[in-house]
C-alpha cells in the first residue's frame, strides 16, 4: 500500500490492518489509537466503553471557527472463505491490489471502517490539511450492536458538527439511516438415538453465495444460504422420515448467510429416490437464483451416521420456524425512491452445546426499518415465527434511526465543496444500513451530521473491495470541506 495515493491515508490503513479488531474485541486497536495519539502529541481521552476521542487545535487562521468532529468505528466484520486459515483474533489482514481495487485475500478487507479511521487520523496529523478545531471519535462495536455509540460518555464531545466516515458510495452524502433490532431464538431439545433399521447419513450443503451487507444488499436478489438449505430439508422431510443431527449456517447478524450445511439421516432404502429428488430441486434452485447468485452450489453426499439426532417432532418444529421466519426486503420506502424501508435477515442457525453438554439450536435474526413502528412490527413477526420451535426468544436493545435534515448547514457546505471540486452534484440520500448517528442525536440533539466515504462493494463478505481512486477523491473532498468550514 506504500505505492498508492493518497499515501498519508493508505500508510495508516496499512498499519491498522496489522491489528486484530473483531467486534467486541477492540482492545488492541484501542491501544494502538492511544499510542498513535501519544506519538503525535495529540490530546486523547478514552471513556469506559473504550471509545477513543482525539483533539487537535485549529490551524492558524481558523481559531475562531466552530469545531468539527470526524467519526469512524474501530471494529470490523470478520468473514472469511471456508478454506481461509486466517485467525481474526491474532493475524493481520492480507491485502492485495487489482487495478483500482484494494481487497483482502480470502477475508473481509476491514475498509469498513478502517479507511474512515485512516482519513480521520490523516486529517489530524497531515500538515497540508487546514481545519478548525478538530475532534476525532472512534467508537467500538458498531457492527454488532452500536455499543460504543450507545454508551458514549455524556459531554465527551465538544463540537456540534460531525462528519461520519462510514459511508460506502462515492459522491454520496448520507443524511439519514434505518434503525434496527436483533432477535435471538433458542430451541432446547432432547436428542435421541435413531430407531432400529438401516439408515444413511447425509450432508447437505449450500455454498458459493455472495452474501453481503444485510442492509445495503438486502434487496439485490442475493440468496440466503439458510433459506435455501431449509427448502431442501423441507422437501426431503415431506418425502420420508428425515432426522436432523446438526445444522450450521451463516455467521454474523449483519451479513447475509453465504454458506449452510446440515447432517441428516434418512432410511437407507430411500437413498436413490432422494438422490434424484435432490438433483432435480438443486437444478431448479440454481436456475431460479442464477441472476444474483451465479456461483450458487448445492450438494448432497454420504457421511458417517451420527450417534444422536433430533426427534421427528422437533425436526418438524425447527423446519416450521425456518420456513416461516421471513428474510429479505419487506417494504420499500414510499417517500424516497429506491430506498428499502423495512427488512429482516435470517442471519445464522447453529447447533450449540450448553455448559451441561445438552444441545440446542440458536437462531439469530436482524430487523431494520426507517419507521420505528415498522421495526417493531417486523420484530413481532419474527418473534412469532421463532416461537414455533424456540422455548426462549429475546431481543436486543436496538438502536434508533436517523431522521434526515435537509436544512443542514454542514450538508450545504459539503454539497458546495463537491460541486466546486468536481463540477457535479453529489447525491444526497438516506440508507437502509444502520449508522451511529441516530444514537449520537439522543445525546447531542443539536448535532449537525452527515456521512460520506469512498466507494466500496460487498462489505461484510470476503469479496469486500475498496476503490483506490475513490479514496483519493473522498480525501480531497474532506480536506476541502474542512478548509471551507
Amino acid at each position: 500500500m506504500n505505492t498508492i495515493e493518497p499515501k498519508e491515508v493508505f500508510e495508516i490503513f496499512a498499519q491498522i490492518n496489522q491489528i486484530p479488531r473483531p467486534s467486541k474485541h477492540e482492545e488492541q486497536i484501542s491501544k494502538w489509537l492511544q499510542d498513535f495519539a501519544a506519538e503525535h502529541d495529540i490530546e486523547c481521552v478514552v471513556d469506559d466503553a473504550m471509545n477513543v476521542v482525539m483533539r487537535v487545535p485549529a490551524t492558524p487562521g481558523y481559531e475562531d471557527h466552530e469545531g468539527v468532529i470526524l467519526q469512524a468505528h474501530q471494529d470490523m466484520v470478520c468473514e472469511k472463505d471456508a478454506d481461509c486459515t486466517i485467525d481474526f483474533m491474532h493475524d493481520a489482514i492480507q491485502t492485495a491490489i487489482d487495478g483500482d481495487w484494494l481487497h483482502a485475500k480470502g477475508t473481509t478487507l476491514g475498509a469498513d471502517d478502517g479507511i474512515g479511521i485512516s482519513m480521520a487520523l490523516a486529517a489530524l496529523t497531515h500538515p497540508d490539511v487546514k481545519h478548525p478545531k478538530l475532534e476525532a471519535l472512534f467508537t467500538v462495536d458498531e457492527e454488532t450492536g452500536l455499543t460504543g455509540a450507545n454508551k458514549l460518555q455524556d459531554g465527551l464531545l465538544q463540537g456540534k458538527r460531525l462528519i461520519n466516515l462510514d459511508n460506502e458510495d462515492d459522491g454520496h452524502i448520507c443524511i439519514g439511516c434505518a434503525g434496527g433490532i436483533d432477535s435471538l431464538g433458542k430451541m432446547h431439545y432432547t436428542p435421541e438415538a435413531l430407531p432400529e433399521g438401516k439408515w444413511l447419513g447425509l450432508k447437505l450443503r449450500v455454498d458459493g453465495l455472495p452474501g453481503g451487507h444485510s442492509g445495503e444488499d438486502i434487496n439485490k436478489g442475493r440468496a440466503n444460504a439458510n433459506k435455501v438449505l431449509t427448502y431442501f430439508l423441507a422437501e426431503i422431510f415431506d418425502s420420508t422420515d428425515m432426522y436432523i443431527a446438526e445444522i450450521h449456517g451463516g455467521n454474523l447478524r449483519n451479513a447475509i448467510a453465504r454458506e449452510a450445511e446440515a447432517i441428516v439421516c434418512i432410511p437407507f432404502e430411500d437413498r436413490e429416490r432422494l438422490r434424484i429428488l435432490f438433483n432435480e430441486k438443486a437444478a431448479q434452485v440454481e436456475m431460479v437464483y442464477e441472476a444474483g447468485n451465479p456461483n450458487l452450489h448445492c450438494s448432497m453426499e454420504t457421511t458417517a451416521l451420527p450417534e444422536q439426532v433430533m426427534s421427528l417432532k422437533d425436526t418438524s418444529r425447527l423446519l416450521a420456524t425456518l420456513t416461516t421466519c421471513p428474510h429479505g426486503m419487506i417494504q420499500m420506502c414510499a417517500d424516497i425512491p429506491d430506498l428499502v424501508e423495512t427488512s429482516t435477515n435470517l442471519a445464522s442457525v447453529h447447533t450449540r452445546r450448553a455448559e451441561d453438554g445438552k444441545p440446542y439450536i440458536e437462531i439469530n435474526t436482524s430487523q431494520r426499518s426507517s419507521v420505528e413502528a415498522k421495526k417493531h412490527q417486523i420484530k413481532r413477526h419474527v418473534e412469532y415465527a421463532l416461537s414455533l420451535c424456540c422455548d426462549e426468544v429475546t431481543h436486543g436493545d436496538g438502536y434508533p434511526g436517523w431522521a434526515p435534515n435537509v436544512h443542514s448547514p454542514l450538508l450545504d457546505t459539503m454539497v458546495a465543496t463537491y460541486k466546486s471540486l468536481y463540477k457535479d452534484e453529489p447525491k444526497v440520500l438516506a440508507i437502509h444500513a444502520g449508522l451511529e448517528c441516530g444514537l449520537f442525536l439522543t445525546k447531542y440533539p443539536d448535532m449537525d451530521m452527515v456521512s460520506v466515504g469512498p466507494q466500496m462493494y460487498d462489505v461484510h463478505s470476503p469479496k469486500e473491495r475498496l476503490s483506490i481512486s475513490s479514496t483519493a477523491k473522498t480525501w480531497q473532498w474532506l480536506k476541502a470541506t474542512l478548509a471551507a468550514l
